[in-house]
């Protein structure tokens, strides 16, 4: 059920240098009653964000940092959304990934918590905190264990994030925590992995194997990481389209072409992505494109008042913004396609060399 309160006066968003977290500032600086927002990154925001950072107050520093934005400028919520669903090997790869996603929650949190008038915290979690596996059940609740321990970094750290979390609540019961797992983010305009992945003319898929999906889209994630500060909604959320489509439906509808691995030559999709751009592909990605994921979302819709548009909604506004095609130059296209092939046949001689040692 829907519980509006007065809004907080001053808020504390991390990750502002990111699609994400910008527009949650930008939103959340534009509404009634909230006087200050802060907006904390180690990073400057890009030039385009400059429009839409304006009447935000901008803190050059990592979560590592927060103790003073939390502390001394009196804040009465915190957005926690620099989390990082993919290592960038051009900023120290996997070690920073967790640096700042385990290490920079656990400072963050503890800066929270030595701040008195704090009443509100707000956490970007994912639907990867449920793994993906085999062992999987048809539809996750918000209640679900894991099956099995994920294989991906991203889910291996959403699990820490969690803890930490739990954590800070049982420390500060008082203060209203909100956990929002989201399903990968997906729209005409968002620039994801996932995104890429899809807007390119070959798709490469696994053999045998058409996974279950579920997509929320952005402006329906900003809506619901609107209303989680602006009003009272403690509790953890899966936050996604309704419905599902299975991958082969996607890459029909996005008028692409699939070419099919076998699932030994998992690691040649992620040789294909760096060659073509469509960015980092972890084990996260893979394990979902094989064994897809499904939650169940009606605590959400009951308690925000809010429904997201359906998981099939949300990919045709995708398709809408890339009719045009994808943005792959020939030369990318070769390099995908020699990718593709030297994938196949590293499985088959490796195939051939464990038969031969029989």
């Amino acid at each position: 059920m829907t519980s509006v309160s007065k809004p907080p006066r001053v808020v504390v968003v991390t990750g502002v240098s990111r699609f994400l977290g910008a527009r949650v500032a930008s939103r959340l600086a534009a509404h009634p009653g909230v006087e200050r927002v802060i907006g904390l990154d180690p990073r400057d925001p890009p030039t385009a964000f400059s429009g839409l950072l304006g009447d935000v107050e901008l803190v050059k520093a990592d979560a590592r940092a927060a103790s003073g934005a939390i502390a001394d400028l009196g804040a009465e919520a915190v957005v926690h959304l620099s989390v990082a669903s993919a290592p960038d090997p051009d900023s120290g790869g996997r070690a920073a990934m967790k640096e700042q996603n385990v290490i920079g929650t656990m400072q963050l949190l503890a800066a929270a918590q030595a701040a008195p008038q704090l009443r509100k915290l707000v956490v970007r979690s994912s639907t990867a905190a449920y793994g993906a596996s085999f062992k999987d059940p048809a539809v996750f609740t918000e209640e679900t264990e894991p099956r099995a321990v994920p294989r991906g970094s991203f889910a291996r750290d959403i699990l820490d994030i969690e803890g930490y979390v739990r954590g800070f609540r049982r420390r500060r019961p008082e203060v209203g925590a909100t956990v929002l797992r989201f399903a990968p983010f997906i729209s005409a305009s968002a620039e994801t992995t996932l995104t890429r992945y899809f807007a390119q003319p070959v798709v490469p898929t696994v053999w045998g194997r058409d996974a279950r999906l579920q997509f929320v889209h952005v402006d329906d994630a900003l809506e619901i990481l609107h209303r989680a500060v602006v009003e009272d909604h403690p509790g953890t959320f899966n936050v996604a389209g309704a419905g599902v489509l299975v991958l082969s439906q996607a890459v029909r509808r996005a008028g692409r072409i699939s070419i099919a691995l076998p699932e030994g030559a998992l690691s040649s999709l992620a040789s294909v992505a760096r060659n073509v751009g469509i960015g980092q592909i972890g084990l996260d990605q893979i394990d979902w494109f094989v064994h897809g994921r499904v939650v169940d979302t009606s605590r959400l819709t009951a308690e925000f008042g809010f429904t997201p548009r359906t998981t099939a909604e949300a990919f045709e506004d995708f398709i809408a913004g890339h009719a045009n095609g994808a943005s792959l130059t020939a030369g990318r296209l070769d390099a995908a396609e020699r990718a593709i092939l030297e994938g196949i046949r590293a499985v088959r001689a490796s195939a051939a060399a464990a038969g031969g040692s029989d």
